[in-house]
């Protein structure tokens, strides 16, 4: 008599769903983000939609007069100072930052790259405030830029105090981060293309228009990005470079919430403004940018 064979069932097990996984890893991300940066925007979103609000005041949101006081001339001023001040220290700091970020990534040395790389951003390791206190020196009319001029018989400069002394304290601060951007795209350029280029009978000047600057091209936006937003939301170059003469839309909102005037709700307004202007642009950094990276 045979005895028929039972197979044992094989225990079950539960799996979690596919959508467990990448929820638990960007939980804390996700969580930081939501109380450090959607909250208080939504907060800042609601102060400004209440008219002429002091600390420890009422918050009832009752309309758009806020937003309405832009539109005055002289809030206008200031965000277009805002803007000329941020464009003009993108457009020097790309002009000054990519031939550095060319030599650094294609011609200097490789045992020396990052030597020279480290030496070029050194300034970021100490303090923002410092480094605008040593332009002070610099600037003043009895600085040391003045002292040299006279030494030799130029006429001084009055650059302290002027947007003039804001561009130029802005770009020394702002101009490492375009370059690592910058070394960073030129690094990864082929230099076949290059050798190639010059094989077809093309000159250094085509080829640099023709072959490096189009396969560069997300990484100078992203770099004149970078800066643009610094530089539209920096706080302490133009108050300790440029006097009144340079009130910006950051210096303004300072003055909103700490200083004597304490109208948040004007001031909640003018940040959401920054804020619309540097989404607006990430956005189109995001969509043109992508689609000029897939286009090469």
């Amino acid at each position: 008599m045979t005895v028929p064979f039972v197979s044992k069932p094989k225990p079950t097990t539960t799996t979690a769903p596919n959508w467990v996984q990448p929820v638990l890893l960007l939980a804390p991300a996700g969580l930081w983000l939501l109380l450090l940066l959607v909250v208080p925007t939504l907060l800042i979103f609601e102060l400004s939609l209440v008219p002429n609000i002091n600390p420890g005041g009422i918050v009832n949101p009752s309309g758009l007069d806020n937003y309405l006081r832009i539109f005055q001339p002289i809030a206008l001023q200031v965000i277009a100072r805002s803007l000329f001040l941020a464009i003009g220290t993108t457009v020097l700091t790309l002009a000054l930052g990519f031939p550095v970020a060319y030599w650094l990534a294609l011609i200097a040395p490789k045992r020396w790259q990052n030597l020279l790389l480290l030496g070029f951003v050194l300034p970021l390791w100490t303090s923002s405030l410092l480094r605008s206190y040593a332009w002070i020196t610099i600037l003043r009319p009895t600085g040391v830029l003045n002292t040299v001029l006279s030494s030799i018989g130029l006429p001084t400069l009055d650059l302290l105090n002027r947007p003039a002394a804001v561009v130029i304290g802005m770009t020394y601060s702002l101009l490492p981060y375009m370059v690592l951007i910058l070394y960073a795209s030129l690094e990864k350029l082929d230099r076949r293309l290059l050798e190639a280029s010059a094989d077809l009978g093309a000159t250094p000047q085509q080829t640099f228009w023709r072959v490096t600057v189009p396969q560069t091209l997300p990484g100078i936006a992203a770099g004149m990005l970078l800066v643009f937003i610094n530089g539209l939301g920096d706080f302490i170059n133009p108050e300790l470079l440029g006097g009144t003469s340079s009130m910006t839309a950051a210096r303004l909102i300072y003055n909103q919430f700490l200083g004597a005037t304490q109208n948040w709700g004007f001031g909640s307004a003018l940040s959401m403004v920054l804020i619309m202007l540097v989404s607006l642009a990430i956005a189109l950094l995001i969509k043109y940018g992508d689609n000029h990276a897939k286009s090469i």
